[in-house]
């Protein structure tokens, strides 16, 4: 079944206008009119089976009928605090992380990425994350649509309120690497955190001086194993690891 994002919707409306983007989706794109079924979402954790009763260009109007039960949530929330890679592999990321749950996308800049914050605000990258992130929900069949956050630098991202548990992906043995690190599978032994951040370094991997600011700020340096992964792979077997980890896999 076709899905819609309705921000607007609210839990006692009967009927919804969907956004003149959504609209135009439904009825150039998959060719959808009155009569046809649908299922609209809050973007909140709601969604509803409903019908089209006005489908006039890009102006959409949906009868809702009942409540549809969508792809439960990870039970600990997810921040992936991403470097911002090389190319589109960020949308990559964002579109699997959000696949798997993620729950919010920081996106960052280190020492080693090649781009910085100003130059991503003026491109509109963080506009269109927030699409494919939307995208992927529809895919996904979740409800929730993650907070595409506009990206920081790694020291300012530091310094802001911390999640129960934050973790960097550090490569293991790396040439020039100083600080000590442990295995993924070490937090089987912890109790389940209320939420967490996972960082991920760019292509170049973390500089010893930002391993070494981040366990100040009691951050925990993990490794996923002896061998060195891609940077676009690390994010989504880091995400799966975690949540069977935590019981959600």
């Amino acid at each position: 079944m076709h899905r819609f994002f309705a921000p607007s919707l609210d839990a006692g409306d009967e009927t919804t206008t969907l956004s003149r983007d959504e609209g135009e989706h439904l009825t150039r794109v998959l060719r959808l009119g009155v009569g046809d079924t649908v299922a609209v979402f809050d973007g909140r954790g709601r969604e509803y089976l409903a019908r089209v009763t006005g489908a006039a260009g890009r102006e959409v109007r949906v009868q809702l009928l009942s409540r549809i039960e969508p792809a439960p949530e990870p039970a600990v929330p997810i921040t992936l605090v991403q470097a911002v890679l090389k190319g589109d592999k960020m949308d990559e990321i964002v579109r699997d992380a959000v696949m798997l749950g993620a729950a919010a996308i920081q996106p960052i800049v280190t020492k080693r990425t090649e781009v910085t914050v100003a130059a991503l605000v003026r491109g509109a990258r963080v506009e269109r994350w927030r699409r494919v992130a939307l995208a992927s929900v529809k895919q996904s069949r979740r409800a929730v649509v993650p907070d595409v956050r506009m990206p920081l630098t790694l020291e300012t991202y530091l310094e802001e309120p911390p999640a129960a548990l934050r973790l960097m992906l550090v490569e293991p043995g790396a040439p020039g690497e100083s600080v000590a690190s442990e295995p993924l599978s070490a937090l089987r032994a912890d109790q389940v955190p209320a939420d967490a951040a996972v960082l991920v370094g760019p292509e170049g991997g973390w500089a010893s001086e930002e391993c070494g600011a981040a366990r100040a700020r009691g951050v925990r340096l993990v490794t996923l194993g002896h061998r060195t992964l891609r940077a676009d792979a690390v994010p989504i077997a880091a995400i799966a690891v975690l949540q069977f980890l935590w019981g959600d896999l």
